[in-house]
């Protein structure tokens, strides 16, 4: 029997404020600046199938909210009271956990015998062993060297720490004291929530709230689909690309179709590339996993701010992902900067949507998080100190009647700055300038939002800085309905100097006191025409910094002197032929036109079965030809005469058709 609408609402609220607290209870007593300044942690109550039910609004992680605990649940027997089951591992939790750094914990609550709840809480590590500080590295090819895995083990054994396992993650740490600190923080976290939720109980009824937990899941079901019905039943189609597979020379494609069908939506990822032999792959196990699905859990948000947020605001939605495929690899790929390939999904679903709600969605954000890390001998010099600079993001992108918000990524991440007292005061690293990224938004009638960029001084030897997740340095964030693409992002060794050198994507880089580093993040895609923007705002622009006069005069036509916008100078280079501008950057127009999309997917369904030695084999081999009769700068820079490898590209995908659709010759079947 459903409860009645004001007793659903009050339990609503008590139980989004358990979660909050227990979330502040996290923040506060946390030992490292990733849990205590970025927030990169989030706790929630699931019911006994593992759902999250409750789930907090103005803390945390909001994205894992569509998470689901019952595989690690389900993979430790003999539950009771006083347990905490931990885990890290991607593949043996299903997706709970996505890389080996978000350690889990789940504990259950009984109320007089009786399970009620399960209470989780997760945050990002400093570090759990691995190849490299901080435990992620791009160029990863599995995930045995991203750390340590941690199946679903018993942590805490009614009430009392489990010491082995502890020892364990420790000895394989590089921050044992912190990792330490930040696991006795979650624990801190989940004893709060078992209190909050037995004084729920005892005002409530054990029965109410049980209730409620199926209850609030089905009324946001309902709600999810009253939005989705504002989609035009149908079929939409959307694909975008990453820069490469960690440096490999080869953009990394995602595609998607959506069909909408009476406020549900099916999502079909069939001709995205296949898993690669780097840390992007998203461990989405065939479900409509959280990575997967976060742009339709926004959208939703967005439409219907009231909505509960638990796990039925996932409910009507459905995926097929091909096993073998970037967005469902088969283990033991590596998955450490999962996030990267995440945000690119955001995209495509940002793109698909904008298609059926073009007044709604905007243009592409700045498409890229980077953690960007430090690693040192700690003070005393028995342990490393390693912690993240900043989360760098790019802008967010434009839509109707709003420019971009500047510096903010309005896409997967929702993580705070930290700092800089504190940045400096943990680190042995001088913040020169952390600031807006003038010119780097793409132009329309409203702009995409700035990038960021963060200038760093090295005070210490032996430092490595690493930063994860780069991209959009070659494919740019991409605008609509007239709008333009935005700056690539880009890095820098010793800016301003005689030894300044562009970097590019890095892994470890090895730096000594006195260098310096330049970090540039895209900004986002612009909206409309750029000459239709009021001329005043472009002059705003240009007076606080975020706009140069060349660009304001280039790409708005706005002619900006010492007594503000010249009015006449204005319409005459407005009225002016332009040349047309690419709202998708040329590096994807230039690939695009000798890449086929439909060929692309016909490649991809033939190497979703392979092995990762074949797949690499093939993957190189039908484009090696065609990119041998290309210059080394392509698809940065436009070629003349593209058809010889468009012609060698088809040539040998025909050829690999044929190789792998050929029947075994006599004798080579099994029986």
């Amino acid at each position: 029997m459903t409860l009645d609408a004001i007793t659903l609402e009050i339990l609503n609220q008590k139980l989004t404020a358990l979660t909050e607290e227990m979330c502040h209870i996290l923040q506060r007593t946390g030992r490292t600046l990733y849990v205590k300044e970025t927030a990169d942690f989030c706790c929630a109550v699931a019911d006994p199938q593992g759902r999250f039910f409750a789930y907090p609004k103005g803390i945390g992680v909001s994205g894992f909210v569509g998470l689901n605990a019952l595989t690690a649940i389900s993979a430790v027997e003999e539950i009771a009271p006083g347990d905490v089951i931990l885990t890290n591992d991607p593949w043996r939790s299903r997706g709970l956990a996505t890389h080996l750094p978000d350690l889990q914990v789940l504990a259950p609550w009984f109320v007089d015998g009786e399970l009620v709840a399960w209470g989780w809480a997760f945050l990002h590590a400093s570090d759990v062993g691995g190849r490299v500080p901080s435990s992620i590295s791009p160029t990863n090819s599995d995930i045995y060297q991203e750390g340590l895995q941690i199946p679903p083990v018993k942590l805490v054994r009614a009430g009392a720490l489990n010491r082995d396992v502890m020892n364990i993650l420790t000895a394989n740490s590089r921050t044992p004291e912190a990792i330490a600190g930040d696991i006795q923080a979650m624990l801190a976290a989940l004893q709060t929530g078992r209190e909050r939720l037995n004084r729920i109980v005892a005002q409530h009824g054990c029965g109410n709230v049980i209730q409620a937990q199926q209850d609030l899941q089905a009324y946001s079901a309902a709600r999810t689909r009253q939005v989705l019905r504002r989609i035009p039943d149908g079929v939409y189609r959307f694909e975008d690309y990453l820069d490469d597979a960690a440096g490999s020379g080869l953009p990394v494609r995602l595609a998607l179709s959506a069909t909408f069908t009476d406020g549900a939506v099916h999502l079909d990822f069939t001709g995205s590339d296949a898993q690669v032999a780097a840390a992007i792959n998203i461990p989405g196990h065939g479900d409509p996993h959280a990575w997967l699905t976060l742009r339709i859990l926004a959208l939703v948000c967005t439409l219907d701010k009231s909505v509960p947020l638990n796990a039925g605001l996932l409910e009507p939605v459905s995926l097929y992902a091909p096993a073998g495929s970037l967005v469902n690899p088969r283990y033991p790929a590596a998955v450490g900067v999962r996030h990267a390939a995440a945000v690119r999904v955001n995209d495509l679903l940002n793109g698909l949507l904008g298609q059926a709600l073009p007044e709604v969605m905007p243009a592409a954000s700045g498409g890229t998080i980077i953690p960007f890390v430090a690693a040192e001998i700690a003070r005393g010099g028995n342990e490393q100190n390693v912690q993240v600079i900043e989360p760098m993001v790019g802008g967010g992108g434009a839509r109707f009647g709003r420019d971009g918000i500047d510096g903010r990524d309005n896409s997967i991440s929702n993580l705070a700055n930290n700092p800089v007292e504190m940045v400096e005061a943990e680190t042995h690293i001088e913040i020169r300038q952390y600031a807006l990224r003038p010119d780097s938004a793409g132009a329309g009638q409203w702009r995409g939002g700035m990038g960021q960029q963060i200038h760093i001084r090295i005070l210490q030897d032996d430092t490595t800085l690493l930063a994860r997740g780069m991209e959009r340095m070659l494919f740019q964030p991409w605008g609509v309905n007239g709008g333009e693409a935005a700056a690539s992002s880009a890095m820098t060794l010793n800016p301003g100097t005689a030894s300044e050198r562009p970097l590019g994507k890095i892994d470890l880089l090895a730096v000594s006191a006195g260098d310096e580093v330049l970090l540039q993040t895209s900004g986002g895609g612009g909206w409309g025409d750029p000459f239709l923007r009021d001329a005043d705002a472009v002059k705003r622009d240009v007076e606080n910094q975020l706009l140069s006069l060349d660009a304001a005069a280039q790409q708005y036509g706005v002619v900006v002197n010492a007594e503000g916008v010249d009015i006449a100078a204005t319409a005459a280079l407005r009225r002016q032929p332009r040349p047309a501008r690419s709202a998708w950057g040329a590096a994807r127009e230039n690939w695009q036109a000798v890449f086929d999309p439909d060929a692309l997917t016909r490649l991809n369904q033939l190497l979703y079965p392979l092995s990762p030695p074949q797949r690499q084999r093939c993957r190189a081999a039908v484009f090696h030809p065609a990119l041998a009769r290309l210059p080394a700068s392509f698809p940065r820079d436009t070629h003349p005469d593209i058809a010889p490898a468009r012609q060698a590209f088809a040539d040998a995908l025909r050829a690999l058709e044929k190789q792998l659709t050929a029947p075994l010759p006599p004798g080579d079947g099994h029986a």
